[in-house]
């Protein structure tokens, strides 16, 4: 029964859909921590490092912009996390050919050693992950697209 001060639209925690989102990104998140650690690479470092293979891989010039775009991180956390993939050996940033204000962005031969494996490791993870949702990981994903589209 609901109490007479409780501010809550919910009379269990389990039907808010943002309190279950978010208790399942804090699981996600801390399991793939675990599958990135003997890689050295944070799950921010992951994603970049990951989407900058895959952008390549569709013949794309990789620019910070594009990659803040496609991973949906924000420009300036983009940068200081790429700036670290540098120092770690993992990818070079060079200036755009036409662009001055842009910078290009690709992958060392050491960082395509270590993404690769990480990806392994990482789809491995979520193959086992999501496997509880069955046959509806389709519908799963075709929601998920569906909440990246809310504009606020």
């Amino acid at each position: 029964m609901k109490q007479p001060d409780n501010t809550f639209s919910f009379d269990n925690a389990e039907d808010s859909s943002g309190f279950l989102l978010w208790q399942v990104t804090n699981l996600w998140q801390r399991e793939i921590k675990k599958a990135l650690e003997q890689y050295d690479l944070t799950h921010s470092q992951y994603v970049l490092l990951a989407s900058t293979h895959w952008l390549a891989l569709q013949n794309h010039e990789v620019t910070q912009i594009l990659l803040s775009t496609h991973t949906k991180i924000d420009p300036m956390t983009t940068s200081t996390v790429l700036r670290t993939l540098q120092a770690k050996g993992l990818l070079m940033r060079q200036e755009h050919s036409t662009d001055t204000r842009a910078k290009t962005v690709a992958l060392t031969d050491a960082g395509k050693q270590v993404i690769k494996k990480a990806v392994v490791a990482v789809e491995d993870f979520d193959r086992k992950f999501f496997s509880v949702l069955g046959d509806d990981s389709n519908l799963f994903n075709k929601k998920l697209r569906a909440l990246l589209a809310y504009k606020g």
